[in-house]
């Protein structure tokens, strides 16, 4: 045997004992025998077609987006306003569309125009107009560009937060992919508790701290007499027979802090053994935590999730530490559910479920038998057709059909890859091009042994010649 075939042989055996490696412990049976505490951990991972599960399609709401984004430029103009000595009034989105605020003074036109166009590039001026006389009303919007940018980063977002729900939630192999039109496409195999995981997925989760105000009259404010600057919402009280019931607060409109500023968040259990979930907040947000309870003591700081209000505690002093805390009467899977949303971040804009199919584990199953049995058929006509027409050369091209297909189950299980039934149809595809691969190397062979060659020197022209026709194939 010569040098360079020894090092073939090797290389072959090395690789073979790997394929078998990673291949073992997908063959149901294997990792639980004496066997299996030698070999590695990773599995053949099952899509949604062949393990049953869920797949959603997702629609974000864009613009809902954009126009909280505007709000938020709207009180950054005023707060930079007001450092420049500008006075500006009543910034908001009056019409759902356009950022409106008031200039008290014309003669600080000119100073608003130059801040604006050097602090606030994203925005373009829509129109201006006279009110109340003395005073002028700007019309602002963002740019085209910006728009598409917020656009994009917002269904970015919501993919990265997605997958840190699902994640988080405990699901194996997910798939999560973008779309056209701001949908996401979510799979979900060998899920066991789908509308919790859709809960989970949809949920908004924008946290927002806001004070009470105790001097208005909730039932007053619940029939539509709401002072300016207030808000009326609900806040949320659990029946200790699991129901719930709303009742109306007044809030001050503004939110004090939001929950950009949670660095984690944990469902943790109190004396009484009621759930109850704790927040951790970034350095940055326990100053500022620190601060707000400084300066509202002995006042009631609401704590409102997606609109509603969960609790409402009064500071009875300022509070450093960076902690806090979310009580409302949960059940236990209420508030690690709660957790996992907040610690895996907010939603930047609302998303709705547009499409939602189940997958049964019974219909992945019969998937999975049709698709190994059409594998073993395909397979076994090609080993008798290869060895009836090619005898021992036949065989040997068989036996490495049978290795190719042994290392392409261990690469995916060694990557982590997810086999699909399309997987599997390449997987009997792929048969089909190796065989035609040997087919044409057999044939040419037979040609260079027609031509008088020695059947060692016609394999390896016969192996030469056809590696051109199989690339051009």
């Amino acid at each position: 045997m010569t040098g360079t075939l020894r090092w073939r042989v090797a290389l072959i055996a090395v690789v073979v004992f790997f394929g078998l490696l990673y291949m073992l412990p997908s063959i149901p049976g294997v990792k639980e025998s004496a066997l299996g505490k030698f070999l590695p951990d990773d599995e053949i991972s099952l899509g949604l077609d062949l393990k049953g599960g869920i797949h959603l399609t997702l629609g974000v709401d864009v613009d809902k987006a954009i126009q909280n984004s505007l709000a938020l430029t709207g009180r950054d103009i005023r707060e930079q306003a007001r450092e420049d000595g500008i006075a500006v009034l009543r910034p908001g989105l009056t019409d759902g569309r356009h950022l409106d605020f008031v200039l008290a003074k014309l003669d600080q036109r000119q100073a608003l125009d130059e801040m604006l166009k050097k602090q606030f590039p994203i925005l373009t001026t829509v129109s201006t107009e006279t009110v109340e006389g003395d005073k002028l009303l700007y019309k602002m919007d963002f740019t085209p560009e910006y728009q598409d940018y917020l656009k994009k980063l917002t269904i970015d977002q919501a993919v990265k937060t997605i997958r840190n729900r699902i994640d988080e939630f405990g699901v194996a192999e997910p798939d999560i992919r973008r779309q056209a039109d701001g949908r996401i496409q979510v799979q979900l195999p060998g899920l066991q508790d789908p509308d919790r995981a859709i809960k989970i997925i949809g949920r908004t989760a924008h946290l927002e701290f806001k004070m009470v105000d105790d001097e208005t009259d909730p039932e007053k404010a619940a029939k539509g007499i709401v002072p300016p600057g207030r808000e009326i919402s609900a806040m949320r009280h659990r029946n200790p027979d699991g129901s719930y019931l709303d009742r109306p607060i007044v809030l001050k409109s503004e939110a004090v802090m939001t929950g950009e500023y949670i660095a984690d968040a944990r469902a943790n259990f109190d004396s009484n053994n009621q759930a109850y979930v704790s927040l951790t907040f970034t350095p940055r947000g326990a100053k500022l935590f620190e601060r707000i309870t400084a300066d509202n003591v002995k006042k009631r700081m609401a704590i409102m999730l997606d609109g509603k209000v969960y609790s409402a505690p009064v500071i009875q002093e300022k509070i450093g530490g960076g902690r806090a805390s979310i009580t409302g009467r949960f059940s236990t899977e209420e508030a690690r559910d709660l957790a996992i949303v907040l610690r895996a971040g907010s939603l930047p804009a609302p998303v709705n479920i547009l499409e939602q199919r189940a997958v049964g584990p019974s219909l992945g199953q019969e998937s999975i038998e049709k698709g190994v049995m059409a594998a073993l058929i395909g397979g076994a006509l090609i080993i008798v057709f290869m060895i009836v027409y090619y005898g021992f050369g036949g065989l040997v091209a068989d036996v490495a059909l049978a290795f190719n297909i042994m290392l392409i189950m261990a690469g995916l299980a060694g990557f982590g890859a997810t086999l699909t039934l399309p997987g599997i149809a390449g997987i009997i595809l792929t048969l089909g091009m190796a065989v035609d691969a040997n087919v044409i190397i057999f044939e040419r062979v037979r040609e260079e042994i027609r031509r008088g060659l020695t059947p060692r020197l016609a394999l390896d022209e016969g192996y030469s010649r056809a590696t051109l026709t199989i690339f051009d194939a």
